[in-house]
């Protein structure tokens, strides 16, 4: 009951509900395999209301949007912050996939767009957890933002 409840509530008010400190909750990596993410939106963490607020990102090919793809192998994810590329090693164990020795280029862009890029690394640097529903995955860091990505078509270039 309480992990069905769990998984409820991560995908109605994700915000609102953080695994237990140090949790990896992440499907398998072989279910990401060749896949394409784009963030589509970022829950700030509730405020002492409790309203959870988005923030503004960028969307659609037209803006550079933030789009993460795990490699085939099921080793790497890389992807763009919108400004510059980023690539990371993916580690697995029975907890579930965390990822490190992240490493991105260093174009300069707009300041909005950088501050933005360093919070998306850091929110990938340290997340407490990713859940998959259908064509939807939750990043959920261990400050309460969430990150929501939509699956895109992959590219064969």
């Amino acid at each position: 009951m309480t992990l069905s409840c769990l998984g409820l509530g991560l995908l109605t008010a994700c915000a609102n509900v953080i695994p237990p400190c140090g949790a990896k909750i992440s499907p398998p990596s072989s279910e990401l395999r060749n896949t394409k993410w784009e963030l589509t939106r970022w829950n700030l963490p509730p405020n002492s209301y409790g309203e959870v607020r988005a923030r503004q990102i960028p969307q659609g090919d037209a803006s550079n949007p933030i789009q993460i793809s795990f490699d085939a192998n099921g080793k790497r994810i890389s992807g763009s912050t919108g400004c510059n590329r980023f690539t990371a090693e993916l580690d697995e164990d029975t907890r579930g996939f965390s990822l490190s020795k992240i490493t991105s280029t260093k174009m300069a862009c707009t300041a909005q767009r950088m501050e933005l890029e360093n919070d998306f690394l850091y929110e990938l640097n340290d997340y407490r957890s990713i859940v998959r529903n259908g064509d939807q995955l939750l990043m959920i860091g261990t400050d309460r933002e969430v990150l929501s990505f939509t699956q895109r078509p992959v590219s064969n270039k």
